[in-house]
């Protein structure tokens, strides 16, 4: 590097206010929309005017305020107890009930199993803690195990329901067993496990039970309300210890906002961290986080309060209307097959090949269902692929929120059209000779031009961009093995976000 570079400032001398606003609108041009219903993942759509402005102005007003110190700012400690007390009295909690604001599902999970793994410590002894969770547990349990330093005892879910299998996970629990895992919905296929009866054999164990009811905890009670048939998944149940409820999603609140409830009192201690032992001030930390704006949780708070309950049904309602119409729609269309049955927002469908005398109700056919994602991607939909996995059929993923309901019978128009020329596209392969190849690589030794060059083949190379069709490259990591797939997925990833200067 010359001396010239090394001096050369990090930011410019300044620029005006309405040249950087500029820019950053600019910036987002590229990105799936966030508001319109066509973006099927990541988004949460309630379609009510004005909601954005009040999250806007409820964070502006908040923005400053550090969340890290309730004893000098008494409005965040106001704030979080009522939102913690309307997740309570909506999903089952008692008096004794007690529960923390968060930044997101994950936080809330990670709080949830850091508690899970101290308490098994302290009142069981156990030193080498178990995490019992069905295959379709969200990531972040496994993202949790790994941080905390629990062993992940995964069980597989039934092939046609999907749902977790109460007697294998019943099965699956030792005494070194911290805590069970149940779903409310899974985020992949969208169905509620048993709760009742893993949280039964949860509580005959004298272990714990965490439902993670971060996508549908806002919703499912308000389907209830709607007359929609929901099973008990909450704290209603007495084998539930705890519960995590996402905020930005069903609740519309902008992300991240995440509540996560404990049974009471003496176990929500077990997630709080306290060090005296530094000269500087006694910390006590309930969260991940220390210092925190408290703008998101002013903002959650207000859209809570703006939407309330019959805002909250109505919502709901727009839901299963949005989804009770979609999935008419999509058994019409020869070929596509509902996985399991949605029960709360969230559809997952997967292509067959076309029937023969031989495979009368078809396969599924990867190839096919990422040519198809890419199609209606091109029609200004996204539909969220998502790979095979463990002899479960790779399909595409649905979420639906209020301002789908409008979309759905474009939709339903566009997809038939964009099946048809997904199947005039030459079938997706992977090389032969890379899959031989990738079959005796051992992701940890891989060296740094290793990666390039696989990276590359995939054109996923450093400086390539995102390729316009993600149908190659997603068919290449469904063929690849799962420690290999994580491995270079952590390197683009890594390619994505560089450092250093252009």
């Amino acid at each position: 590097m010359s001396h010239d570079q090394d001096n050369a400032p990090a930011l410019p001398t300044g620029r005006p206010a309405a040249e950087i606003l500029t820019e950053l609108k600019a910036l987002r041009t590229a990105d799936a929309p966030t508001r319109g219903g066509r973006t099927f993942a990541y988004v949460y759509d309630a379609g009510r005017e004005g909601l954005d402005e009040l999250a806007a102005e409820a964070y502006a007003a908040y923005a400053t305020v550090n969340g890290l110190d309730p004893t000098v700012f008494p409005s965040v400690a106001r704030l979080e107890n009522e939102l913690v007390g309307a997740a309570a009295a909506l999903l089952g909690g008692s008096p004794q009930t007690r529960g923390t604001f968060t930044s997101g599902g994950t936080e809330s999970i990670l709080l949830a199993v850091k508690t899970a793994r101290d308490h098994a410590r302290s009142t069981r002894g156990v030193t080498d803690p178990q995490l019992v969770l069905p295959s379709t547990a969200h990531a972040a349990f496994h993202k949790a195990a790994a941080y905390l330093g629990l062993e992940p005892v995964v069980v597989p879910v039934d092939p046609v329901t999907y749902k977790a299998n109460p007697t294998a996970m019943a099965a699956a629990i030792t005494p070194r067993t911290a805590l069970v895992v149940a779903s409310a919905p899974s985020y992949a296929h969208g169905v509620i496990d048993p709760v009742a009866r893993i949280a039964e054999a949860a509580a005959e164990h004298e272990v714990l039970c965490h439902v993670d009811a971060c996508i549908g905890g806002w919703l499912l009670p308000y389907l209830r309300k709607t007359g929609r048939e929901v099973e008990p998944f909450d704290l209603s149940l007495p084998g539930v210890t705890s519960l995590s409820v996402d905020l930005h999603k069903y609740g519309y609140a902008d992300k991240g906002a995440s509540v996560v409830l404990y049974r009471d009192a003496e176990l929500r201690r077990h997630q709080y961290f306290a060090h005296a032992g530094w000269p500087g001030y006694p910390v006590v930390n309930p969260t991940v986080q220390g210092t925190k704006s408290a703008g998101l949780l002013a903002q959650a708070w207000a859209v809570l309060q703006h939407i309330g309950e019959d805002g909250y049904t109505a919502l709901a309602a727009r839901v299963a209307e949005a989804s009770d119409h979609l999935t008419e729609g999509l058994r019409a269309i020869p070929d596509v097959h509902i996985l399991g049955e949605p029960e709360a927002g969230l559809v997952a469908f997967t292509v067959l090949t076309t029937a023969t005398p031989d495979r009368p109700s078809g396969t599924p056919d990867l190839s096919l269902l990422l040519h198809l994602a890419d199609e209606m991607r091109v029609r200004g939909w996204y539909l969220q692929p998502q790979l095979s996995f463990d002899g479960l059929p790779p399909n595409l993923h649905l979420t639906l929120t209020p301002a789908t309901v409008d979309r759905v019978d474009t939709l339903l128009t566009d997809l038939p059209e964009a099946l048809t020329s997904a199947r005039a596209l030459p079938p997706v392969t992977a090389d032969p000779a890379l899959t031989d190849l990738a079959a005796d690589l051992d992701p940890d030794t891989l060296t740094p031009d290793e990666i390039a060059g696989i990276l590359a083949f995939a054109g996923l190379g450093e400086g390539a961009g995102l390729p316009e069709r993600m149908a190659p490259v997603l068919f290449l990591l469904d063929e690849l093995p799962g420690r290999l797939k994580e491995r270079l997925l952590t390197e683009f990833v890594g390619s994505v976000f560089r450092s250093g200067r252009p």
